[in-house]
């Protein structure tokens, strides 16, 4: 009698590919899952800042408009803020309450200006000069680091990250720096909120715009 062998079932046969099939699938999907960054509501990404920094350190010419909010045990008042900087020269124009109706701080070569309605008036340091004439001061020299998230090139400093690798809080020379919102500008996630703390004096700095400088400004 032949030897009776078993037949394939074609349910069988045609099922096992598929079920290999679907089952790469959903590997490739959950690959997929796997390698997507992190990201917030803005549409930060994390690993962004570590690829960006350096095009952040390098954006060192630029305009920015925004508006400062100064808290003190005396005081609490805000100020329209235009602020022009490169490397070499800084302009900021601050106008409103706290900048005494309309007050222009510049910067050249070591050189330092305040012009108000009172006049124009210089000192060594631009902290001095706003001391002086104005009863307060930002922390100029700094700021152009603090405010593209950067800690000053000049002295020792402690930088926390939030969880996406950007800069969350940043102490310097004294100063607290939170930052508490980014957005997009030329290509680069920037602070466009930050609060800066130095004893009971309480800086808000929201940024309405940035804009790259360029050479014939």
């Amino acid at each position: 009698m032949p030897t009776a062998y078993p037949i394939a079932s074609p349910l069988h046969a045609v099922t096992r590919p598929a079920r290999a099939l679907m089952a790469g699938v959903a590997l490739l999907a959950l690959a997929g899952c796997a390698t997507q960054a992190p990201t917030d509501e803005s549409g930060r990404q994390a690993g962004q800042w570590e690829r960006q920094q350096a095009s952040v350190e390098a954006f060192d010419s630029w305009t920015m408009a925004g508006k400062a909010g100064l808290r003190t045990p005396d005081e609490n008042t805000s100020a329209n803020l235009d602020w022009n900087q490169t490397p070499y020269y800084f302009r900021m124009l601050i106008s409103g309450p706290f900048g005494g109706g309309r007050s222009v701080l510049e910067g050249r070569e070591g050189r330092f200006s305040l012009t108000t309605s009172d006049g124009r008036f210089e000192a060594e340091t631009p902290e001095a000069l706003m001391e002086e004439q104005l009863g307060w001061s930002l922390p100029v020299r700094a700021m152009p680091d603090w405010v593209r998230g950067l800690p000053g090139g000049d002295s020792s400093y402690q930088l926390e990250t939030d969880a996406l690798g950007f800069p969350s809080h940043l102490e310097q020379d004294g100063w607290q720096i939170d930052y508490r919102d980014w957005e997009e500008v030329e290509g680069m996630w920037l602070p466009r909120r930050l609060v800066m703390n130095i004893d009971e004096i309480r800086i808000t700095l929201v940024v309405n715009q940035w804009r790259a400088r360029s050479d014939q400004e």
